[in-house]
């Protein structure tokens, strides 16, 4: 699968990446705020990452720039232990205040309706006050539970706000246009 944005283009990973997803992701203020990434973030992992198998009803997607095919972050839906599915995302530091967090995460939220979900669940680290204004700004509401949340990258559990949103109606997801191509696999 492939979507275009208005700015961005995400498109799945390809083992290849590696080295552009090291470059963008080792970074310890993004890796801090991700649950599932190590710190310090080697080469290992980004092959790992860059390889991994697509979940059709759970994609994820590199973020690149369609100008010049630069990969400048990640986002995707992923399933959490109790079944529910969550919204993440990281953008490298140097493309940060640029609103691409959005416009990706809402592009992956439309996606997100069309393969069928209705809710979607999201959270961040209390210590990462910018990705609750980015959910915020998407449409998802705080759930009014803090809950904690072990982070790979520090090595211990944090506290995490949850949020939510529910797919089933017309949304802030549904801001700005996007093209979704779909491709076997």
């Amino acid at each position: 699968m492939f979507i275009r944005s208005e700015r961005l283009f995400l498109r799945p990973g390809w083992p290849e990446d590696w080295r552009d997803l090291l470059r963008g992701i080792a970074d310890e203020r993004i890796v801090r705020n991700l649950a599932k990434a190590p710190w310090p973030y080697r080469p290992e992992h980004a092959r790992d990452f860059a390889g991994k198998r697509q979940d059709a009803r759970v994609p994820h997607f590199f973020v690149t720039l369609p100008a010049n095919g630069e990969l400048i972050g990640s986002v995707g839906l992923g399933r959490q232990d109790d079944g529910q599915v969550e919204l993440g995302y990281w953008i490298a530091r140097a493309h940060w205040g640029r609103g691409y967090a959005p416009e990706a995460a809402r592009a992956v939220l439309r996606l997100a309706r069309t393969l069928g979900h209705r809710k979607v669940v999201a959270g961040h680290f209390v210590d990462n006050p910018a990705s609750g204004r980015v959910l915020a700004k998407i449409g998802f509401r705080p759930t009014g539970r803090v809950t904690p949340r072990f982070s790979v990258g520090r090595g211990r559990e944090v506290d995490s706000i949850e949020y939510a949103i529910s797919l089933g109606s017309q949304s802030d997801c549904d801001g700005g246009e996007a093209e979704v191509a779909m491709r076997a696999a």
